[in-house]
């Protein structure tokens, strides 16, 4: 029987590689100059320092910009607020991985108001649809690209 999943993952190697792009950059370039801007990265937890906000988004935009070159959606991230201190300013960036309970419920709730003769079943941190006719199942897929989360989706592991 034919079926997909639909996950919402960020590859940490292109995620790595963003990151040291970022930094390569920020140490180059004129503006940033002596601000010790850099971006930390463990795992999925990222932190800009910089010494003011100013600087924190010079290098949030640098890296955003890296990102979306690299082909991973910047609405994976999670942007905290800048947090200052006399002589340093930080902001945790935390990149989502997996799709969480209510938002699994969410489209199951729209897969099943399709009318389309395909099930969703939450299996972990992604939905798997199947059906027995593979239109339907693309269907499926072109709604929910069309749907507003607030997550970026991938359709992988698609069986015929």
């Amino acid at each position: 029987m034919p079926s997909f999943d639909v996950v919402s993952e960020v590859d940490l190697h292109e995620l790595t590689n963003a990151v040291d792009q970022t930094n390569r950059e920020a140490g180059n370039r004129f503006d940033l100059k002596g601000a010790n801007a850099k971006v930390e990265q463990k795992q999925r937890e990222l932190t800009i320092v910089a010494n003011s906000e100013f600087h924190i988004h010079q290098v949030l935009d640098i890296f955003q910009g890296k990102l979306s070159k690299r082909g991973i959606d910047i609405d994976c991230l999670e942007i905290g607020e800048v947090q200052k201190s006399i002589n340093a300013a930080r902001q945790l960036i935390v990149a989502k991985h997996g799709i969480d309970k209510d938002t699994a419920r969410k489209i199951v709730k729209l897969v099943k108001e399709l009318k389309l003769k395909v099930q969703a079943q939450v299996q972990q941190e992604q939905v798997r649809i199947t059906g027995k006719n593979r239109d339907d199942l693309q269907n499926a897929i072109s709604s929910l690209k069309k749907a507003q989360f607030d997550l970026p989706f991938q359709f992988t592991n698609f069986r015929d």
